[in-house]
């Protein structure tokens, strides 16, 4: 059975989707067989995917509705990874599952037909909790955060482990934290190091050594259809992306082997319900 990892973040603009469709991509270069799930109504990994929304019928609206089966929505990417894509329709889906019976189960049972074809499936979500995101956390093993390095990053950040904690106890026992990820780094800029610093002291090893940098050939990947590694793949922003999947494949063997997790899945920091304090930024924050 494939390990399903859901990408999410309730605060947006933190690299989620950059990343969904990138380390699709890169798990795929690496001989894995992925799925990437667009669970996002913007459908923004789908046109990223090189799939045009709006002409992406049937799809995860029709699926979540059970009025297509999810083999028949899935669909190949110029990037070597399938697709089940979204759209705008996915708010109407929501909407009409209010009223169904374990609704918070749906996508789980979907994913039960077609899991075994896979080695990784990603799920894309809103960045907001809401129905489709609770249905990405019943289905995933694991929930990866991006997390960008700036003033803003930590907030919400204790809110979505008190989702995930919330999620474990009434839906999912099984989910845990996969990992969260620094994307948007620069090294030259003091406030990022900060940032970075204070999640490794708040979270340990649950922080991905791989760290995402700000990179322009990342940010023009989308609009050309495509992920880092066919856009450009000797760009930073491209090996990124590789050592990230190298590094979720060894955390992966890892689990399989029995290693115990150093970090409780559900914990919070240790400093109040909002995170980890940052002082305010100075002037300059360039070296």
């Amino acid at each position: 059975m494939a390990r399903i990892i859901a990408v999410a973040n309730q605060k947006g603009g933190v690299g989620k989707t950059t990343t969904a469709v990138n380390l699709a991509a890169a798990l795929a270069a690496a001989k894995r067989k992925v799925l990437l799930i667009d669970l996002d109504p913007q459908g923004n990994a789908t046109m990223a995917s090189g799939i045009n929304k709006r002409d992406a019928k049937p799809g995860g609206c029709e699926v979540l509705l059970e009025e297509v089966d999810i083999a028949t929505a899935i669909v190949p990417t110029n990037g070597l990874y399938d697709l089940l894509p979204g759209n705008g329709d996915l708010t109407a889906a929501e909407l009409k599952l209010m009223d169904a019976l374990a609704r918070e189960h749906r996508l789980k049972e979907l994913l039960a037909k077609v899991s075994a074809n896979y080695h990784t499936v990603l799920i894309d979500c809103p960045p907001s909790l809401n129905l489709l995101t609770l249905n990405a956390l019943t289905a995933a093993d694991g929930v990866l955060i991006p997390v960008q390095c700036e003033y803003f990053a930590l907030e919400g950040l204790s809110s979505l482990l008190d989702t995930v904690k919330a999620v474990r106890h009434r839906l999912n026992p099984k989910l845990e934290i996969e990992g969260l990820l620094r994307t948007m780094y620069d090294v030259r800029n003091n406030l990022g190091n900060e940032v970075s610093a204070q999640l490794t002291q708040h979270f340990g090893d649950k922080v991905l050594r791989s760290i995402i940098p700000r990179n322009v050939r990342l940010a023009e990947a989308p609009s050309h259809g495509q992920p880092i590694h066919l856009y450009d793949r000797s760009s930073r922003g491209a090996i990124a992306y590789i050592g990230l999947a190298g590094e979720m494949i060894r955390r992966e063997r890892g689990l399989a082997r029995g290693e115990q997790e150093t970090v409780e899945p559900n914990e919070s920091p240790k400093h109040g319900d909002h995170g980890p304090t940052l002082k305010a930024p100075a002037a300059n924050q360039q070296d």
